[in-house]
């Protein structure tokens, strides 16, 4: 507003009045100006010169067309001029009736002159006056391409965007969303995915595709049966009670010991061999291997979900009572502490990096890129579950009343040192891992067609050299199988090291 108002030579209010019609888009608005002032004045309601009347000893209002002095009557700067009394009257009924208020204009129906904030916070009731206010807000948060509210339950507050790198922002409230489609953020998955995967979980094609593989529908009232007890005589439920075979869905009193009695059919393994149970065998079995299939990749999606809802609780806990023990036993200042929280928050965001891979598995068609997308899921996951269980179940070994605690009292501070300093480089490798599986997934795995590519290329044109391939690699394989050594696992932080150096890359502690 104070922008505009400097670059158009008008008032606050009126620069706020010209954004909101044009949506806070300046640049429209400027254009639009500069074209035709007087048609955007006109339009939006904005007076070039107002009129005073002040000098007037008594004016008459236009709606109760009562005589009152010029003290008691307000006009938007028109001629029209209303008492007080009927000014809140007005105002009243307006934002009462919703953000059409923000374009309030003269009662005189002939006028268009535009009543500003102002007037409303001199003449409107409390209760209004806020009303408006929170309309006014509304409105700039909603008009604005770059500002949103956040969409987290219970939280008022707006978010302004001012990333270029990705459309994941973070509200003060501490909830994650996606700036696109204002769902939780979900990196490394795109919108679509996203999208597509919570329609799923909330639609009814799965229960539909659970009932086609584990039901039958009773051959006289077509309704779907489970069997949930071993015998093959089935009782369709009231008011139908028909009884049949669960095999070949014929009626139970043309079976008995002559057709294989309670536990099997020889009119279904007959009509099998006949192929007349073919298709619908058939398809039951694709529903439950597509049920089963959505079932596994759901269920790992939900048990990250409530893994990270368990670490966000666990987060703030530490941040409340943790720390402060800490400090208390080893006389640490809470400020050296916040390796604790930076892990906490690590594992938080991993939680929801790990669940969304499980969604973007599910959508995965290209099956050489599932295998090793599955070795990367596999890794980050062993990875994250090191640092999830270092903070969780270690800690515990240095806080006062510990079911840990040992009897000669709490490990000494130089154990806590070594702690801290195996906490921090789990974090930090598990940050790195995750930074780059990210990156890896959203560029859609290309390393792997381009490897796949290669291959094939190669293979094509090195076919008639396999002989002398395989002797090479015989002889380069000796001579360095006796110089070899493999890469060592840090004992402190676990993280795997080339064979070159003797200190761990992540934590400095000595290999041997």
């Amino acid at each position: 507003m104070t922008k505009v108002s400097a670059l158009l030579f008008i008032s606050r209010e009126e620069a706020g009045a010209l954004l909101h019609h044009y949506r806070w888009n300046i640049s429209k608005l400027t254009d639009e100006w500069f074209s035709d002032e007087e048609k955007v004045r006109d339009i939006v309601g904005l007076l070039v010169n107002g009129n005073d009347f002040h000098n007037s000893r008594k004016l008459t209002c236009g709606i109760c067309f009562e005589g009152y002095s010029p003290d008691m009557m307000s006009s938007t700067g028109c001629a029209h001029f209303y008492c007080h009394e009927c000014w809140e009257g007005y105002i009243s009924a307006a934002v009462s009736q919703g953000p059409g208020c923000l374009s309030l204009r003269c009662p005189d129906p002939s006028c268009s002159s535009m009543v500003f904030q102002r007037m409303i916070n001199k003449l409107a009731k409390h209760g209004d006056k806020e009303k408006y206010a929170r309309f006014a807000l509304r409105a700039y948060v909603e008009g604005n391409k770059k500002t949103k509210w956040c969409p987290a339950p219970d939280c008022t507050c707006a978010v302004e965007f001012v990333s270029d790198v990705n459309f994941d922002v973070s509200c003060n409230c501490k909830f994650s969303f996606c700036w696109n489609c204002t769902e939780e953020a979900h990196r490394p998955v795109d919108c679509e995915t996203v999208s597509k995967w919570i329609l799923k979980n909330s639609a009814e094609s799965e229960n539909m595709n659970w009932i086609l593989a584990n039901s039958k529908p009773c051959p006289k009232c077509q309704r779907p049966i489970e069997k949930h007890q071993g015998c093959m005589h089935m009782t369709c439920t009231p008011p139908c009670k028909f009884e049949f075979c669960w095999l070949c869905l014929g009626s139970w009193q043309e079976h008995g010991e002559r057709t294989g009695g309670f536990y099997a059919c020889n009119r279904y393994e007959a009509a099998r061999q006949e192929g007349a149970y073919d298709e619908a065998e058939a398809r039951r079995e694709r529903a439950k291997h597509s049920l089963e299939r959505y079932m596994h990749y759901y269920e790992r999606w939900s048990s990250n979900q409530a893994s990270r809802q368990k670490a966000q609780a666990d987060l703030i806990k530490t941040e409340k009572e943790q720390l402060a023990k800490l400090t208390d036993v080893y006389g640490i200042p809470e400020t050296q502490l916040k390796f604790i929280i930076e892990a906490w928050s690590q594992i938080i965001e991993c939680r929801r990096v790990l669940k969304f891979t499980y969604a973007y598995g599910y959508y995965l068609e290209d099956k050489v890129k599932s295998g090793f997308f599955e070795y990367l899921q596999g890794e980050a996951e062993s990875g994250l579950e090191r640092l999830h269980q270092c903070a969780e179940k270690e800690l515990q070994v240095f806080l006062p009343f510990s079911k840990h605690e040992n009897i000669g009292g709490h490990p000494s501070a130089a154990e806590f040192s070594e702690f801290r300093v195996k906490l921090a480089g789990l974090t930090s490798v598990t940050r790195n891992y995750f930074e780059n599986l990210v990156q890896a997934l959203e560029a859609g795995l290309e390393d792997i067609t381009a490897t796949g590519e290669a291959a094939t290329t190669s293979n094509a044109t090195t076919s008639k050299k396999a002989g002398t391939k395989v002797k090479a690699a015989k002889k380069q394989q000796s001579r360095t199988s006796d110089h070899s050594d493999d890469a060592w696992p840090c004992e402190r932080c676990t993280f795997l090291n080339p064979p070159s150096v003797d200190a761990c890359t992540a934590c400095d502690k000595s290999r041997h």
